[in-house]
């Protein structure tokens, strides 16, 4: 959390909003459920190990799940993909290191990005705190706007559904006003989690655009 908003409490002329720092990430109202992911991730025992961080390698761990903060179906055999991505490098960065890392990974195709937008990956420079001591020099904070964050809503979809179809826990809800009559409002937000799961779905596909025009 303190990462993400480093730009915005050290002066820089990356972003002066956190309106101005998510937007660019959220293509369409509802895409807007971002992933993080943070390198080095360490402990005092595992300082010694990553003195020697570039900007090239915090890059790159960026993009391996292992360094995600969510647990997510991401495999590339059902075509998921980056819709977005900002990555926030602190410490003693050379602008051009982060040019050379960007060609890269664009090189080894280390990112698969979706078919009907721009594949880019943003990235805003910060300071490191002047508070917190870190042996490494270079560490790095992604926001991305990813298609596989959608099997955590089928997941919790399939755990609703196991529920829903033995009645469990549903006494105390029907004590409630909302639900005294029935338990309709509860179809209506499963109905709205499918629909977002269904639109994750088609941002993989070339035709998205005229997708969302049909629905």
């Amino acid at each position: 959390m303190s990462v993400s908003t480093t730009t915005l409490r050290y002066p820089s002329f990356m972003n002066n909003d956190l309106i101005g720092l998510i937007s660019p990430l959220i293509p369409t109202p509802r895409l807007h459920f971002l992933m993080t992911g943070y390198t080095p991730l360490t402990t005092d025992q595992d300082h010694a190990n990553i003195r020697k961080t570039t900007v090239l390698d915090v890059m790159r761990r960026l993009l391996q799940p292992k360094n995600m903060m969510v647990s997510t179906a991401n495999d590339r055999l059902n075509k998921d993909c980056y819709i977005s991505i900002l990555n926030i490098i602190q410490g003693e960065v050379d602008p051009t290191q982060v040019h050379k890392s960007l060609q890269r990974i664009r090189e080894r195709k280390l990112a698969n990005f979706i078919p009907w937008g721009p594949a880019s990956i943003q990235v805003a420079l910060s300071r490191k705190s002047p508070y917190v001591s870190t042996a490494h020099r270079v560490s790095g904070l992604m926001l991305a706007n990813h298609t596989s964050i959608s099997s955590l809503f089928e997941r919790a979809m399939r755990d609703y559904d196991k529920l829903r179809k033995r009645n469990a826990f549903l006494d105390q809800f029907k004590k409630e006003k909302m639900f005294a009559d029935n338990l309709d409002e509860m179809d209506d937000s499963k109905e709205v989690v499918q629909q977002l799961i269904d639109e994750y779905h088609a941002a993989r596909t070339p035709d998205y655009l005229t997708w969302g025009m049909n629905q």
